[in-house]
């Protein structure tokens, strides 16, 4: 279970290197996929520390990995323009009519946000965003820590 929680934990942590090291900008939708990881690796731990809660712990534990995959697959239909998104962060800010300049600058946020259906692709070359790999690390992961419980391994 501890190596459960740790690459749950991997992967908010990747995410937020990736701020730091390549200057990449997270949107709302980002930031929302990396909260179920840390329920996660939290679930995991408990787990671990509690031989009798394991089985039930551990499955919490990929639904809440899962419920990052599944705003990661929210988040690609975002990007690809399948739908919108319903988050107000996610939208680029617009002008109404009859707005001066001033109060349009008034308006904008303190710090810049980046709509959600602007992909980011960390590997050059390669057609999946940071969100489309999450949604596959999310479904790797839940898949590989059922087989690990069926198994009985305490990852």
């Amino acid at each position: 279970m501890f190596l459960f929680a740790l690459l749950a934990a991997a992967a908010p942590l990747f995410a937020r290197a990736s701020e730091g090291l390549w200057g990449i900008a997270p949107c709302e939708l980002c930031l929302w996929q990396r909260w179920p990881y840390w329920v996660a690796a939290g679930l995991a731990v408990l787990a671990a520390l509690l031989p009798g809660w394991r089985r039930p712990l551990g499955l919490l534990a990929v639904v809440a990995v899962l419920a990052s995959g599944a705003i990661a697959g929210f988040h690609v239909g975002v990007e690809q323009g399948w739908w919108p998104s319903p988050l107000p962060g996610c939208q680029v800010p617009r002008a109404a009519g009859g707005t001066s300049i001033n109060e349009m600058m008034r308006a904008l946020a303190p710090a810049p946000s980046k709509p959600c259906d602007a992909p980011t692709y960390l590997v050059p070359g390669l057609p999946l965003s940071m969100a489309a790999m999450n949604l596959l690390y999310a479904l790797g992961l839940s898949a590989a820590m059922l087989i690990w419980m069926r198994r009985g391994v305490r990852a």
